[in-house]
């Protein structure tokens, strides 16, 4: 099994993820690792704090890879960024200012503030869509209002736009709150692609598999690959995405009571 992550804060000394040189190659390291072979580098980009332009995190990828080839390191980084929610987002777009992922002009990665949803947000994001831009909200469930709206995520969805969970959220990392946002957004098919969120090499490191397996362990195989491989991998390419329904496998206890229900059918059809 191999990962696509495009989700990433590898590049060094743009943000708070990578510092350094040496900590991007210790993170590609990590990455490969866990069998994640592509990472996007997505920076954070908010208007007087992370102010980079496109040409400046292309050229920043750049050389980037060309560090990792000389360190023999055979990961492969692609740009990105993680744009904070503005209002004037739509007019950069036009304007050409803004990097999608993998620059291909189709998919946008968009970060809401922590603790509330702006009221400009729906306005904001049908403006990006109307440019046949597709909108990816990165981790909604560590948006306090998503987190407990579970009809706002729907309404999203149904209205093509894409959400962005974090690995590390379904594993624990965030806390209790956050994981149990993280796998009913899940369960409820709100969310279409996993990718780690990685700034560092450990704590918040690249890593996708132990999300992906918890995933898998649950919903089955099919729906762990889309949103661990088939998306992401759809995303860079500029393609559209695959939406799968979650389909909950059966549990242990399932099977012992269909079997206890199926020996009561027996039992009763035998008494007639």
């Amino acid at each position: 099994m191999e990962f696509i992550d495009i989700h990433s804060h590898i590049l060094p000394g743009l943000d708070d993820g990578s510092q350094t040189i040496g900590m991007s190659i210790e993170m590609a390291r990590v990455a490969l690792a866990d069998q994640i072979k592509i990472m996007v580098a997505t920076p954070h980009i908010k208007t007087g704090r992370f102010d980079y332009s496109k040409r400046e995190i292309l050229h920043r990828v750049d050389e980037l890879n060309k560090h990792l080839k000389e360190n023999n390191v055979d990961l492969q980084v692609l740009p990105g960024a993680e744009y904070y929610l503005e209002p004037d987002l739509p007019q950069r777009l036009a304007d050409g200012e803004l990097l999608t992922i993998n620059d291909t002009g189709r998919y946008l990665l968009i970060e809401f503030p922590s603790i509330m949803v702006p009221e400009h947000t729906e306005r904001t994001l049908y403006e990006i869509q109307l440019q046949g831009v597709t909108p990816i909200i990165a981790h909604p469930e560590r948006n306090e209002v998503l987190a407990a709206r579970t009809d706002i995520m729907a309404a999203y969805s149904q209205r093509g736009l894409l959400a962005q969970v974090t690995s590390t959220s379904i594993t624990g990392l965030f806390g209790r709150r956050v994981a149990k946002a993280a796998n009913k957004m899940v369960a409820d098919g709100t969310v279409q692609i996993l990718a780690s969120d990685a700034h560092t090499p450990h704590r918040r490191g690249p890593l996708m598999s132990e999300a992906f397996h918890a995933v898998e362990r649950l919903w089955g195989t099919q729906y762990a690959q889309m949103l661990g491989c088939a998306n992401p991998e759809h995303i860079i390419s500029g393609r559209a995405v695959e939406i799968i329904r979650p389909q909950r496998k059966p549990t242990l206890s399932d099977t012992i009571q269909r079997s206890f229900q199926q020996l009561m059918s027996a039992g009763d059809n035998g008494g007639h």
